[in-house]
């Protein structure tokens, strides 16, 4: 059965009929596209008690108070607050008794004529989910990813309805509002790389589990969040920042993973001896990888991230298949550099795949424009890749970089690479340790057998004791 989700007109008409909602909504930077929807299907005076878009920044400074930016996280929660309060303060006495009031609140930097900008925004409203209750909010950070300013404004005023329709009607299913974000909206026109509930209405709800939804459904290719489980808008995490980024499955985080960091971070800042920029360590997990699970579900998601956030680390949730496309997404954040690690194993497994031999070629990918494409997926922007140490499981010997063996196009890539700095080799742990995988460590506490906690960092053993994470049995 298709399910017929209703159109902007119909959501935004049902709002304007709701004799319960009730509030202001102020727009800075792309028009008031959204409170245009309002004012378009009719009878508007049945939910707006006041639109204001002030442009000017002093005019902004003024009514908000000054900020450094404008097209902030800061600058939206300050709208936000002073709009709910005024309507509070203004309209209680003659409707609070029955009205559920709403402050919505974006400020954007659309197209402008003759430039290729980063075009972005902020957005949220706050709200109240049923009269007299206490505030909740929901705030988000959006891309445009439409080239024409006109399309960007549209697609605003779209999203804009989604929330406050969201807001209204679905806050009692987070999920679901999260879902209905992208009606009406051609995939691709916009991104939503950051959502956060909180207040009243959302105390059950985990951001973190929001955040994954925000992959799931499509509405962003990543999502991140902080050790805390605080949702994080990634371009401002790593703006200007040196990122180092490591691909696992992390079920659970071992001690090879954390000796990776560590080393790699050294590698990183020996390396870089003169850029003082900061290291943002960042593990990244596809959404591809978390459904290969057997038991895949939100609780072996949240096992991951409890475990993650006790060694405090930030974590990246991400639809990317290959490294490439995490390299190409780090680098669309305007970082300054940027460095991916993994083992030896992983790497010539990646750099190698399709190379054809000698006798063969049939491999487009062994082509010199194979080769130049590989190149620049892997190796530009000024990325290095820091190569572990690797136990082969088929030989049992160890595999590190100076160990691999290359087919003749790659040999002299590689070395190019190696000489230059581009790929960096770094000792690791004992044999015995990088023998032991995730997998391994799962089976120890899954059947009650006390030697895993020799495999992961004492704090994440603290957190995995502490709430059983992974079905531990004791």
């Amino acid at each position: 059965m298709i399910e017929h989700k209703p159109t902007t007109h119909q959501k935004t008409l049902e709002l304007n009929f709701d004799p319960t909602w009730y509030g202001s909504l102020a727009e800075i930077g792309a028009g008031q596209e959204v409170g245009r929807w309002f004012f378009r299907v009719g009878a508007a005076a049945g939910t707006v008690a006041k639109t204001i878009s002030a442009y000017d920044m002093q005019v902004s400074d003024a009514i908000y108070g000054k900020t450094d930016r404008y097209v902030s996280r800061a600058r939206l929660e300050a709208m936000l607050e002073h709009e709910y309060e005024l309507n509070v303060e203004r309209l209680w006495e003659s409707r609070g008794q029955q009205t559920r009031f709403f402050a919505f609140a974006d400020t954007v930097a659309a197209q402008r004529f003759g430039t290729e900008s980063n075009c972005h925004g902020w957005m949220g409203v706050r709200f109240q989910a049923e009269p007299l209750a206490p505030w909740s909010e929901i705030i988000l950070h959006a891309r445009l990813r439409d080239r024409d300013a006109l399309m960007q404004h549209e697609a605003l005023g779209v999203l804009g309805v989604n929330l406050i329709s969201g807001a209204a009607r679905l806050w009692q299913d987070p999920d679901a509002l999260v879902q209905s974000l992208s009606d009406n909206l051609v995939a691709g026109r916009l991104e939503v790389d950051m959502i956060e509930f909180s207040g009243a209405a959302f105390g059950k709800t985990d951001n973190r589990v929001m955040s994954l939804k925000l992959v799931e459904h499509g509405l962003t290719q990543a999502a991140m969040f902080a050790p805390s489980g605080e949702a994080l808008q990634p371009s401002e995490v790593l703006y200007k920042r040196r990122v180092l980024v490591q691909r696992g499955r992390f079920r659970p985080p071992t001690l090879v993973h954390a000796d990776i960091q560590r080393r790699s971070i050294a590698a990183l800042d020996a390396s870089q001896a003169s850029d003082s920029k900061p290291i943002v360590p960042l593990l990244e997990m596809s959404l591809q990888e978390l459904r290969s699970v057997e038991a895949s579900s939100v609780e072996d998601f949240l096992d991951r991230i409890e475990a993650l956030g006790a060694d405090e680390q930030r974590v990246l949730i991400t639809n990317f298949e290959t490294p490439g496309d995490v390299l190409t997404y780090l680098g669309e954040c305007d970082t300054a550099r940027i460095a991916l690690t993994m083992n030896a194993i992983e790497f010539h497994a990646l750099l190698a795949h399709g190379i054809p031999d000698a006798a063969s070629n049939v491999s487009p990918t062994g082509t010199d424009d194979g080769l130049l494409e590989l190149a620049h997926s892997l190796f530009g922007r000024n990325v290095q890749v820091f190569v572990y140490p690797a136990v082969d499981p088929s030989s049992a010997k160890r595999v590190e970089f100076q160990t691999l063996e290359w087919p003749s196009k790659l040999a002299s890539f590689v070395s190019y690479l190696h000489e230059s700095g581009r790929i960096v080799p770094l000792e690791g742990l004992p044999n015995a340790d990088l023998r032991v995988h995730s997998t391994d460590v799962l089976e120890l506490i899954r059947s009650g057998d006390p030697a895993w906690s020799n495999f992961v960092e004492p704090r994440v053993a603290s957190a995995i004791r502490a709430a059983a994470l992974f079905d531990l049995v004791e």
